[in-house]
């Protein structure tokens, strides 16, 4: 990092000083368009499977959940769940499904296996993200796909991207995995908010089976 971009990286952390804050700028907008999901859910009690270490999505939508099981990797594999069918009111993955080392369509199958009637899926993932191995990086999801890949899905209650060019800009100062202030006049959760739909670096589906 060059001494400008170092300077701007001391400046944005000095102005964010003793705010609150919530997630980081990738997440930030995701997770408050997804919690606004979870408040138009008629249940968010129920079993849930939560697929390598996703359950910080249930406290996101406040759900209160009877039980949270976790299926982690590389003991558990989104393309064979180690569950009987329809075990679960909602089956849970959070940046999980571009590392599927195999069909994609296959892991939204066996998320589908694993629900009850009318359960939900909640999956978010990335479409213009630098590559990232955990422990590999394969895929890459635009809305449409997220869509098409639920496309026979008794509903698709949401789906959405978040993304503008500007974050590259953070992104070159150092700034991009840095908590978002929740102060709306602070030009970072300014950043944070701005949502060009041609530029989705996360993408997100909700899904009910």
């Amino acid at each position: 990092m060059n001494l400008y971009r170092k300077l701007r990286n001391i400046a944005w952390r000095a102005s964010m000083k003793g705010l609150e804050r919530g997630p980081h700028l990738s997440r930030y907008y995701m997770y408050h368009r997804l919690k606004a999901v979870g408040r138009q859910l008629p249940d968010r009690t129920g079993r849930v499977l939560s697929i390598s270490r996703s359950s910080n999505v249930c406290e996101i939508m406040e759900f209160t959940p009877s039980e949270i099981v976790q299926a982690d990797y590389p003991e558990h594999n989104m393309l064979s769940l180690k569950f009987p069918d329809e075990s679960f009111d909602y089956v849970i993955s959070d940046q999980v499904l571009e590392h599927v080392e195999g069909s994609p369509q296959d892991a939204v199958e066996e998320c589908r296996r694993v629900l009850k009637p009318g359960g939900v899926a909640i999956h978010t993932t990335c479409f213009i993200n630098p590559i990232h191995e955990a422990p590999a990086d394969y895929w890459r999801f635009t809305p449409f796909a997220l869509k098409h890949l639920h496309r026979d899905w008794s509903e698709t209650i949401e789906v959405g991207g978040w993304g503008s060019f500007d974050v590259w800009i953070a992104e070159l100062d150092g700034v991009r995995y840095t908590a978002v202030p929740n102060a709306k006049w602070h030009p970072f959760h300014r950043l944070a908010m701005k949502n060009d739909p041609n530029w989705p670096i996360v993408t997100w589906v909700v899904a009910r089976k």
